[in-house]
């Protein structure tokens, strides 16, 4: 007998949709001084902070501590998927559940880091404290090209910037193989659950 249960509050579904579309936008407009960039970026800080804070005090399948497993929980769901006989969880199982905190880091990063390069052009909420990383020898050696230490803070933030960019990009590239790779093995559709917010289980699942 299968019966449908409710997982995924809106919250949780208009905050992953809404960070899927805004990343990808931010990622194909990322050229210096694009606005679309910009405020997508800033959209994205604010979703951050919701996901941080209902994770604390959301439903319970929004909650960390309900999908926040120990090494060794993760293990043993990646061995019993291998096996072709997955762990069933009704919310994130325990690899995703480590997907989803990685990401979030990643994207907390991301967007310090765009902050960062907003703020040594003189933009922003880092526009006065756009932090000088950078090593001295860095800076002997961009001085002639860039014209002073601003502009090789800049640099700076730009490259790693487009470095922990391009590493989340990777991360929701793994996490889609994953969802595809779950939604197979437990024979559910997981995308259609984050959209309708409701997962078929059977009722011995419950």
């Amino acid at each position: 007998m299968v019966s449908k249960v409710k997982v995924w509050d809106l919250p949780v579904r208009v905050f992953h949709w809404s960070l899927f579309i805004l990343f990808f936008i931010a990622y194909f407009t990322g050229d210096e001084d694009n606005l679309v960039h910009i405020y997508s970026g800033y959209i994205i800080c604010g979703l951050i902070v919701f996901r941080i804070i209902w994770g604390f005090v959301g439903s319970r399948y929004a909650r960390f501590n309900d999908f926040v497993y120990s090494p060794g929980a993760v293990a043993g769901y990646l061995k019993s998927l291998l096996a072709g006989k997955p762990q069933h969880y009704l919310g994130h199982n325990p690899a995703g559940g480590w997907m989803v905190l990685l990401l979030l880091l990643s994207l907390v990063l991301v967007s310090w880091s765009g902050l960062e390069v907003y703020g040594a052009e003189g933009h922003g909420p880092l526009a006065y404290d756009a932090t000088p990383v950078i090593s001295a020898a860095y800076a002997d050696d961009h001085d002639d090209e860039n014209g002073g230490m601003e502009s090789d803070s800049e640099e700076f933030w730009e490259e790693l910037h487009e470095v922990l960019s391009n590493f989340t990009l990777f991360l929701v590239i793994i996490h889609i193989i994953g969802v595809a790779v779950s939604s197979h093995q437990h024979r559910e559709n997981l995308p259609r659950a984050m959209v309708t917010g409701y997962k078929e289980v059977k009722r011995d699942d419950e």
